[in-house]
């Protein structure tokens, strides 16, 4: 059966590896049809993300269909089209008996630390999985980033009328985006590739953007912006230290700061810049399974159009050869879906 697997950074190989067995109870067989690649595949590319190992087959952003179904599932059915949810958690420490599965002491996300979708089948615990009639694979396999994007809006939490800013419009900065707008803030996007700044403002009618170019210009149209006061909410999506650690800067009094991306260098900032305006600092990682039911009903009636977010596809013969180009800004590359099946 046909495979793509990430033997070491940079490093991919086609290969062929054994068909699956017929699934256990709890458990489905299903075939992969689409696969998005986000910020986690390229940082296991780049060998920059702490959570990837090697060697693995990537792919955890997925539409597939259900073939055959184990006993005891009744929450899908051999036809159906569905998104995964990748996080296999535990089901027994601290945080998944609160609900928090999303960050199980012992977690493993398929296409990061175990074998993922970049293949024709493979077996997965059915209750991960998510059914639409009305999507189609593609839209499907955008609902995780979605997922990343909604957890860290809600774990940042902004009002109607609270000034918002997000650090990256990369996937999960806009997936943020997608998000922080339903709550009725002010948004600012804050970015070093003008043509991302451009993406929202034409697709999301974003009324403040800013573009990074590290002189502390950025801070002065914050302050014009805000009137002074800074921000309510920050999330920061890019993954790259020195943002993390200057993100602090722009929060205001009382404020909180949400870091969504992830990064293996350290984070540092003075502690008066913590202390002093009383910040919260928190972390948001993967999603939970309500966010994904809420995903696709959104998409569903229209209320989030995915259709701007595809800039690139690319075939499961011919994504080895294109995927190097897609780690590079000037690609263009918002979302980059690979058609397997």
């Amino acid at each position: 059966m046909k495979a793509i697997r990430l033997e070491e950074p940079k490093n991919f190989q086609r290969v062929e590896i054994n068909e699956p067995t017929s699934p256990r109870p709890g458990q489905a067989l299903v075939r992969t049809h689409r696969m998005g690649i986000c910020g986690t595949d390229y940082g296991g590319y780049l060998g920059k993300m702490p959570f990837f190992s090697y060697p693995r087959i990537p792919g955890h952003e997925l539409g597939v269909e259900v073939l055959e179904v184990g006993d005891n599932v009744t929450n899908v059915k051999v036809g159906d089209r569905c998104s995964v949810e990748p996080y296999m958690n535990c089901g027994e420490c601290y945080p998944c008996r609160k609900g928090n599965g999303n960050c199980c002491e012992k977690l493993n996300v398929i296409g990061v630390m175990v074998d993922g979708g970049l293949c024709d089948k493979f077996l997965i615990r059915a209750d991960k999985l998510h059914s639409s009639s009305k999507l189609t694979y593609e839209q499907l396999a955008l609902v995780e980033t979605l997922g990343i994007g909604c957890h860290a809006c809600d774990r940042g939490a902004p009002q109607k009328g609270d000034h918002v800013l997000i650090i990256g419009a990369g996937p999960i900065g806009l997936a943020t985006l997608e998000f922080t707008r339903l709550t009725g803030a002010t948004i600012t996007v804050m970015d070093m590739v003008e043509s991302r700044l451009e993406f929202c403002r034409e697709t999301y009618g974003v009324p403040h953007t800013v573009q990074f170019k590290g002189d502390g210009s950025e801070l002065e149209q914050m302050l014009d912006i805000t009137n002074g006061d800074r921000y309510a909410v920050v999330t920061d999506a890019t993954g790259h230290n020195a943002s993390m650690s200057n993100a602090l800067k722009y929060v205001a009094h009382t404020g909180s700061l949400v870091y969504v991306g992830i990064t293996t260098a350290e984070v540092s900032f003075p502690h008066p810049i913590l202390h002093k305006p009383e910040m919260s600092i928190k972390g948001s990682r993967n999603a939970l399974p309500s966010d994904f039911s809420r995903i696709i009903s959104l998409i569903e009636d229209g209320t989030i159009n995915t259709e701007p977010w595809v800039t690139h596809r690319t075939s499961f013969d011919t994504v080895i050869e294109e995927f190097e180009t897609f780690t590079h800004p000037e690609s263009g590359v918002i979302k980059a879906i690979i058609e397997v099946a």
